[in-house]
């Protein structure tokens, strides 16, 4: 537990977490994040990023304290008074603040991965969270985030993400297409997600990526492509890609979620 004179300087971090562009802003200045709920914070504990303090309900003080045990000061207040310094009526009970790490370089941390996702211009924090989610599921490498791709560490991808953004590796990749010359230097096959009816059945994709994997001796390494609901890949990332695949859909449906179409194509083709 923290001293009272310390709980203020503490509290400052988790003030006003409604307002999304301010808090975009004070956690860049800062150089920290926070996660919200006893699962992000034991997924934090577990992680290598810095834990810099618990924040929590009275109520919940006792196990979450023998949770942190020692390694972040821990400062408890009503419930009613969490609602007033975060700006919304929080009922999870517990939040935590911590260190920004610096990514891997990106040729470390594709180096021998054998599936590695491509994000461009999702802006969205619950479709961030929510790949990164589908990601762990499935056994994607690495995700690389292009600069207009949102923050995976603000608070709502990790909730969405239950936590996997602290676990799956991911990096800033330079802005598309060039950023893919990165990839294509180290061997990796970039396959873009569209729903253009000219691209290549999903299905028909994995069949040929499956036999190319049992066959060859050459490990088969994939970076997947996908753009933001709507806009979809730039034309320019879909020009610079080698392959083009769509998965197939019911006639009059257009498209999908983002992070469902991920989740099928990680499926198939991790």
């Amino acid at each position: 537990m923290t001293s009272p004179t310390d709980d203020e300087r503490l509290i400052d971090d988790y003030r006003a977490l409604n307002d999304p562009e301010l808090r975009r802003a004070v956690e860049r200045r800062g150089n920290y994040f926070v996660v919200e709920g006893r699962l992000a914070l034991e997924v934090l504990l577990e992680s290598p990023y810095p834990v810099r303090s618990v924040l929590v309900a009275a109520g919940k003080a006792e196990p979450i304290a023998a949770l942190v045990g020692d390694r972040a000061p821990v400062v408890v207040r009503p419930e009613a008074d969490l609602a007033a310094i975060t700006g919304f009526p929080f009922h999870r009970g517990v939040l935590a603040a911590a260190e920004r790490r610096r990514p891997p370089l990106l040729r470390d941390l594709v180096a021998h991965a054998r599936t590695v996702v491509v994000l461009e211009g999702i802006g969205d924090h619950e479709n961030v969270g929510a790949l990164f989610r589908n990601a762990a599921a499935f056994g994607v490498d690495a995700v690389l985030l292009d600069p207009t791709t949102a923050d995976p560490l603000y608070r709502r991808s990790v909730r969405v993400s239950l936590g996997h953004v602290l676990r799956v590796p991911w990096a800033r990749l330079d802005p598309l297409p060039e950023g893919l010359h990165q990839l294509r230097a180290q061997d990796l096959e970039l396959v873009a997600l569209t729903p253009n009816g000219e691209a290549e059945p999903i299905d028909r994709v994995a069949e040929q990526v499956a036999e190319r994997r049992r066959v060859s001796a050459v490990p088969v390494r994939l970076a997947l492509l996908l753009g933001a609901e709507g806009p979809g890949l730039s034309g320019a990332a879909l020009a610079a890609a080698d392959r083009r695949v769509r998965i197939p859909m019911a006639p009059g449906v257009d498209s999908l979620n983002v992070a469902t179409a991920a989740a099928i194509a990680f499926h198939r083709l991790t």
